[in-house]
């Protein structure tokens, strides 16, 4: 309704909403009292209330019944006169759809005060005392709701606005930007009818772009929105969940909505637990942006949020499940919330629906349980026993290899090999071809987690062994020389613990390079990489005088002198021996 609003001339404009009001044939005729008055032109709104504002202004002193009450409606009727000449300064007043449909309104009120005050000019009540106080009451609140109304129209600035009315003359961006100032204004006042109309032409203008949404929450619609959510009416209340949702999807608009703190936070879970499948999807949309700062994570789990999200997984919809998910695996990044979960049954939740459910819901559902089992034992054990290994067969072997979603379940392997009676079963069931697989993977993260994987596989010779026979040694070489620094440190790692296995040694020596590219990571330059791990490396290669060659010539004695005060684990030691080497005497006079 607004979209079309916004263009047509004004009495065009005008003309359609007289039509749409079933008393409008009434406004445009002034009461009996104020017969001898002249009438106002019925195509100007504003001096149709003023007539009528002046007419009920000469009734009220004749009054005999409920004074008290019509002194107030008096002392509204100033400020209502002061309003309606600040209308009569905005050429747009009759041009726009809220400033024109308020004073309809305003018309219609003062219409129906100067009948009632007609009413009330006798003692007796004809229409019996208490109806006739109820109308006083019920004039005297809808009064009340146009000041307020006026007030919003006045300091929302759209009375300033042409852009939304005089499109050849304005940029799209100025065209929106009046639009969604109009949407603000109309989601806050009027009646219910136009609200509505206001919040669904809202949603079109929130789904078509998200510079569309960086505009409305610059105009303030989040603040608006919040306020909605204790809406009455049901269907507005979903609505602004939806509106918010998709505010929540633009990054930089995020921090407005974080702003509105515990208010809007405190509404989101109560519609996990009472909204609709639609609002429940929704709200778990916004949630998921909101629940990464520990603080919004905390208040979410404490106000029953963790209950309501895994009955979501369990019973929602195959969206809805993915997004609870979502939200859970946020919410388990904090201790306390982790021991919620936990004490919720949350792991045989999560397990279920990552055999069960959609890829994001798998994705999501085992992010949770990585936070779940990361520093708990019993948790992983937990795991173990549901099922958890053959969950991850059937997410590994269902040819999502080069998927993103597979970091996570790589992860959870890595996890759970840490507990040394998972390890051998990781192990027993095929589990390190697997990983050997994915060192050579296109995404970034999966290979972190399968370098770290192989770490913690490495827990005895025969591992050790069965792994360097698989072709894992050549791919975490090539890791070495990753960009990202956590990457090298995962290879590294895990080539530390892998070359305690002689063959493995000889394995590393053939690969051109693979020295070199270890001993850069000794360069204090590189900071944030835990040394030992190159440095375990190297140490086990120093028997090899071809390698102690290739380490001398690449700078490692250097490197070494620089960790000394650092007292890098091994550091020490591994200088020691290239010392004691002839060839530290070629290297000292170069």
């Amino acid at each position: 309704m607004f979209r079309r609003l916004l263009k047509p001339s004004n009495t065009r404009l005008l003309l359609r909403l007289l039509s749409l009001n079933p008393n409008t044939s009434s406004l445009l005729s002034s009461s009996s009292s104020c017969s001898a008055m002249k009438d106002p032109e019925t195509n100007n709104p504003i001096a149709l209330s003023t007539h009528l504002l002046t007419c009920l202004s000469s009734e009220i002193p004749l009054v005999q019944t409920f004074k008290g009450k019509w002194a107030l409606i008096q002392a509204k009727l100033t400020v209502l006169q002061a309003q309606l000449t600040d209308f009569a300064g905005f050429p747009t007043s009759t041009s726009n759809p809220l400033a024109l449909d308020l004073l309809l309104s305003v018309s219609h009120t003062l219409r129906d005060a100067v009948s009632l005050a007609q009413r009330c000019q006798s003692p007796n009540f004809s229409d019996g005392k208490l109806r006739t106080q109820s109308d006083v009451d019920s004039i005297l609140a809808k009064l009340d709701l146009h000041l307020r109304d006026g007030e919003i129209l006045f300091q929302s600035g759209v009375l300033d606005d042409t852009a939304g009315f005089s499109s050849s003359s304005s940029s799209k961006r100025e065209t929106v930007r009046a639009e969604c100032r109009n949407l603000v204004t109309g989601l806050q006042i009027g009646s219910a009818e136009s609200r509505n109309s206001a919040m669904e032409a809202l949603l079109l203008l929130l789904q078509e772009d998200d510079k569309n949404v960086m505009i409305a929450v610059a105009q303030g619609i989040v603040p608006v929105l919040v306020k909605l959510l204790d809406s009455s009416s049901f269907e507005m209340k979903e609505n602004a969940v939806a509106a918010i949702s998709m505010v929540s999807m633009v990054e930089s608009s995020k921090n407005v909505l974080a702003a509105e703190g515990l208010p809007l936070l405190n509404h989101l879970v109560k519609v996990l637990d009472s909204g609709s499948g639609f609002a429940k999807e929704k709200s778990c949309v916004a949630l998921q942006g909101l629940s990464f700062p520990k603080e919004n994570a905390r208040a979410i789990g404490s106000r029953g949020g963790i209950s309501s999200l895994l009955d979501i997984c369990q019973g929602g919809t195959p969206g809805s499940q993915a997004l609870a998910a979502g939200v859970l695996r946020n919410l388990a990044a904090f201790d306390e919330n982790k021991e919620n979960i936990i004490q919720e049954e949350g792991d045989v939740v999560l397990l279920a629906l990552a055999k069960s459910g959609t890829a994001l819901a798998q994705e999501n559902a085992i992010g949770c349980l990585c936070h779940l089992v990361s520093d708990s034992e019993s948790q992983k054990i937990s795991v173990y026993k549901q099922g958890g290994i053959e969950c991850l067969k059937n997410i590994w072997d269902s040819g999502c290899n080069n998927n993103r979603s597979l970091e996570v379940a790589v992860e959870l392997l890595m996890h759970l090999a840490s507990c040394s009676l998972i390890a051998e079963t990781l192990v027993a069931e095929g589990f390190v071809t697997r990983i050997v697989e994915v060192l050579n993977c296109g995404v970034l993260g999966v290979r972190i987690q399968a370098a770290k994987a192989v770490y913690e596989l490495g827990f005895s010779s025969r591992t050790r062994k069965e792994m360097g026979e698989c072709g894992c040694i050549p791919p975490l070489v090539k890791m070495l020389d990753g960009k990202a620094l956590e990457e090298k440190e995962a290879a590294v790692k895990a080539l530390s613990t892998l070359l305690l296995f002689a063959d493995n040694r000889k394995i590393f020596r053939k690969i051109e390079g693979g020295i070199v590219s270890t001993v850069q990571l000794l360069n204090p330059s590189i900071q944030n990489l835990d040394k030992k791990y190159p440095v375990a490396v190297l140490a086990s290669l120093v028997r090899s005088k071809k390698c102690k060659k290739q380490m001398v010539a690449a700078g490692v004695c250097l490197h070494l002198q620089k960790l000394l005060g650092l007292e890098v684990e091994g550091s020490q030691k591994l200088l020691e021996s290239l010392c004691r080497s002839k060839i530290w005497g070629v290297f000292a006079r170069s």
